[in-house]
């Protein structure tokens, strides 16, 4: 461990596996690694770094987060973000977005306890987005705010949603995320191949978090692209209750353990019998709940 007089307090910008890039209170960019085989560090983390060098540092100690969005699944957890205000996901029409991806990462957000902004990008494909913003009408009627656009076009309405914020964009590959981060980060590329050089680290940049600031106030951190959204951090109840549809039904089946599958006087079931409760939405709960379930003796 370092003295205390040679700590710098920083930001991490960039995390690629164990390296991570850190913005030191006087703007510089550092490099830094941390001990050994330990991890746990993400973009977003406030950190305390000893320098090592003029141009290394290690990680001494990551500052209490206010959140933490990430995923998991049996064998591993993946970080994503820290102390994140908002997560931002993108889809498009073209390649067509997976909605149970959409549902996984609104759980996610959920358990995080941070607000949610779905943003549908490639507007300018009008035929296919109107079929697509049809799907997510049902995203909107539940209070989580839908925002159609083009990344090539007008994104003024969403730099505003930014305003203020840390978010993380989050989505697909192919749904447009680096063409959205190129039109609010005029000097994203140059911002880019900075990291790049700092880190040694090639053309594999683009497959890893990085964090830019907005303005003073606001920033926007950019995560690689998904495929996959595992939720073993989450408990069944945070399940239940990450969809918000559910909520005023919880509570009030027949069985206090009931799984909302076949069990009879199943408030949730009743819910969806009567319209209350998306069939859809019910059915991509089934789905992300089950490796949950504990099998009765």
């Amino acid at each position: 461990m370092g003295k205390s007089s040679d700590l710098l307090g920083g930001l991490i910008v960039a995390s690629f596996g164990r390296q991570y890039l850190v913005e030191t209170a006087d703007g510089r960019l550092l490099p830094c690694t941390t001990y050994g085989k330990k991890g746990g560090a993400v973009c977003g983390d406030r950190v305390t770094v000893l320098p090592t060098s003029a141009d290394q540092g290690v990680i001494e100690t990551i500052e209490p987060r206010r959140s933490l969005f990430y995923r998991a699944s049996e064998a591993r957890e993946k970080l994503i973000a820290a102390n994140v205000t908002q997560v931002v996901i993108v889809v498009a029409a073209v390649p067509s977005f997976y909605e149970e991806l959409l549902n996984r990462c609104l759980v996610a957000a959920e358990v995080a306890e941070v607000k949610v902004l779905i943003v549908l990008n490639k507007a300018d494909l009008t035929a296919e987005t109107a079929a697509a913003a049809e799907t997510l009408a049902l995203y909107a009627g539940l209070g989580y705010p839908v925002l159609q656009l083009s990344a090539h076009g007008d994104v003024s309405a969403l730099r505003a949603r930014l305003a203020g914020e840390t978010s993380v964009l989050v989505g697909q590959s192919g749904m447009g995320k680096t063409s959205l981060i190129n039109a609010l980060v005029p000097d994203a590329g140059a911002r880019t191949a900075e990291v790049s050089a700092k880190l040694d680290s090639g053309r594999h940049t683009t497959t890893h978090a990085r964090l830019y600031h907005l303005d003073a106030s606001s920033d926007l951190i950019d995560s690689p692209g998904l495929q996959e959204f595992g939720l073993g951090h989450a408990d069944r109840n945070q399940i239940e209750r990450a969809f918000p549809e559910f909520r005023p039904f919880l509570g009030h089946c027949k069985f206090n353990d009931c799984r909302h599958a076949t069990e009879p006087g199943c408030a949730v079931q009743q819910a969806v019998a009567g319209g209350h409760i998306s069939q859809r939405r019910y059915d991509i709960f089934q789905r992300i709940i089950k490796p949950h379930l504990v099998t009765r003796g």
